[in-house]
């Protein structure tokens, strides 16, 4: 693996957890008023449109790490709707 793919990796990596603290405090307090729905939407859109662009050019870090986040952020955004 290139030092291009391993940048490429961690960036996914660390992108993609950044959003676990953020569900944990939800799950644990339940609470969302704090947090923007705008925020969210506009991020799992953006999060949709890298999915798309990862399997056009075949690059399972792009796609696989964005589908991830996905999933996370849909989490989040459920909860915020949810809990208000």
């Amino acid at each position: 693996m290139d030092y291009v793919s391993i940048i490429g990796m961690v960036g996914a990596t660390l992108t993609t957890i950044s959003q676990v603290p953020q569900l944990i405090k939800i799950l644990k307090t339940r609470h969302t008023k704090d947090l923007s729905i705008n925020t969210y939407l506009v991020l799992l859109t953006g999060v949709i449109l890298w999915i798309i662009y990862g399997l056009l050019l075949k690059e399972p870090p792009i796609y696989v790490a964005n589908i991830v986040t996905g999933f996370l952020a849909a989490a989040i955004l459920f909860y915020k709707l949810k809990y208000g």
